[in-house]
């Protein structure tokens, strides 16, 4: 009895943290693909307007679309994990935690870092597998 309950909590917080992640970086494709002025200043500031803002919203949506659905939950964890290292590296190195006068797009990309790696901790024999390095 007690291992179903876990088990429903396992998937009860892997259900969150896919739709969390997931919820946020579909949110914010509005703004990449629309060319919403924050967005392009953005990626103006980086140097990489407007290829970059088009490119990283496509990927973000892989990215999402893979943490959704369970077989592939795993790689998607990664990608968004590595998505948001970049964007918190930019965010710390050239736009400030602060960006347009709030934090708002720091703390979105912090939240989806800390949901994509839990998921991937979660999933790693999963993503190891599929990589072919199933002995590690």
């Amino acid at each position: 009895m007690a291992t179903r309950t876990g088990m429903n909590g396992r998937n009860i917080l892997i259900w969150i943290l896919r739709l969390l992640a997931a919820v946020i970086l579909l949110q914010t494709l509005y703004f990449k693909f629309t060319a919403h002025p924050q967005s392009v200043h953005l990626f103006t500031v980086l140097g990489m307007e407007p290829w970059g803002r088009i490119g990283i919203g496509i990927l973000e949506l892989i990215a999402s679309l893979l943490i959704l659905y369970p077989r592939t939950t795993g790689l998607g964890a990664l990608l968004g994990l590595g998505l948001m290292a970049g964007a918190i590296y930019f965010h710390l190195t050239k736009l400030g935690i602060v960006f347009d006068g709030d934090a708002v797009l720091f703390t979105y990309a912090a939240i989806v870092f800390v949901c994509c790696a839990i998921l991937l901790f979660l999933y790693r024999k999963t993503v190891l597998r599929q990589f072919g390095l199933q002995k590690f």
